[in-house]
């Protein structure tokens, strides 16, 4: 298996050269860029997008993590992206995982949690820091859902609430289809059918569909 290819964007050297310090002593890290706001990330990526994670803050002057995210996805959607900030309120978390983001970790998590964080979006699934799941579960609770809203959607069926289940508790496609005997393929599918189903853009979307919804009373 190749190394695991890291962007780093935070408008801080200083913070940069921390990270590049502890991810470069893990043998599957290899940074291969980074930059100090999202115009000079774009730049870089235009002449070598050949990376699997984007590593981003969020509050950088230029062009803001925001952005960046919208304009990754838009131009490079195969590059995953997860948020590494001091930004832990519920308005700018649901923003960056609106827009697609895979992770999103407070800068006060351990080397061991990014580290950890970093290999589980690698694999496909999502990485939240406590805090940040904290903070979008109080802020839902504090709003009622629509009723036209609920009204509208396609009830999940029996094994698309299992599958749904198993990625809220940050299981790889191959750790889902391993404990439900089914195939890798028949999970993507099920993904894709839940996506469609509840009018979600990613996997960040399915699960703030599950938590707005209280789905399940174990996460």
């Amino acid at each position: 298996m190749g190394k695991i290819k890291l962007f780093l964007v935070d408008d801080h050297k200083m913070i940069r050269e921390g990270l590049k310090n502890f991810l470069l002593d893990e043998s599957d890290f290899e940074i291969t860029g980074e930059a100090e706001n999202g115009k000079e990330c774009l730049d870089q990526l235009e002449k070598n997008s050949d990376i699997d994670i984007l590593l981003t803050d969020v509050n950088m002057p230029i062009m803001d993590g925001l952005e960046l995210v919208q304009n990754v996805k838009d131009k490079y959607p195969n590059i995953k992206i997860m948020a590494l900030t001091m930004l832990g309120e519920s308005q700018h978390i649901k923003k960056m995982l609106g827009e697609g983001a895979m992770g999103y970790l407070l800068k006060n998590c351990s080397e061991q949690e990014l580290i950890n964080g970093i290999r589980m979006v690698y694999s496909g699934g999502t990485y939240y820091s406590p805090e940040v799941t904290n903070a979008i579960i109080n802020n839902i609770r504090k709003v009622k859902p629509q009723k036209s809203n609920v009204a509208l959607e396609v009830p999940l069926s029996e094994r698309e609430t299992e599958v749904l289940h198993l990625i809220l508790k940050e299981k790889t496609n191959k750790e889902i289809a391993d404990e439900l005997f089914i195939s890798v393929r028949t999970v993507d599918a099920h993904k894709r059918n839940l996506l469609d189903k509840t009018g979600s853009k990613n996997l960040a979307g399915l699960i703030l569909y599950a938590i707005d919804r209280e789905l399940f009373d174990d996460i």
